[in-house]
């Protein structure tokens, strides 16, 4: 170092703005009761539960060696940056945002995990007779 041009930064500015987003234990169990059925059936395989700055990902697969075949996504919605969930307090105040992807194709977008799942039911409906 030459001269006294040396700035000091406090680190507790800069670790303070990661926060990790959780899933809730209500939430797992529905992943994974969805996951264990799609198992099951012989459809899914294998998953994997990721976090990244401000999400969480929920990742199902096919086979173990592809890339997932859907990721959910739980955000920190509009408005809830100092509200994220961590630690203890398992995020039932955080207004979240839930995303189902494939690749990098959003399938369905919801407020709640609940709503999010819905797109993995198969909707029957039935056809009125066609009338003469």
């Amino acid at each position: 170092m030459i001269g006294n041009n040396a700035t000091v930064l406090p680190l507790r500015d800069y670790r303070g703005a990661r926060r990790t987003l959780y899933f809730t234990r209500s939430e797992l169990n529905q992943l994974l009761g969805l996951y264990s059925r799609n198992v099951a059936r012989g459809t899914w395989r294998d998953y994997a539960i990721d976090h990244r700055d401000g999400q969480a990902l929920f990742s199902v697969f096919r086979h173990t060696h592809e890339s997932a075949a859907y990721t959910i996504v739980k955000s920190a919605g509009p408005g809830a940056s100092h509200g994220i969930n961590h630690g203890a307090n398992h995020g039932t105040s955080v207004e979240a945002q839930f995303t189902v992807l494939s690749g990098r194709q959003r399938l369905c977008s919801a407020r709640s995990l609940a709503e999010a799942l819905e797109f993995f039911r198969s909707k029957l409906a039935l056809v009125p007779p066609e009338r003469s």
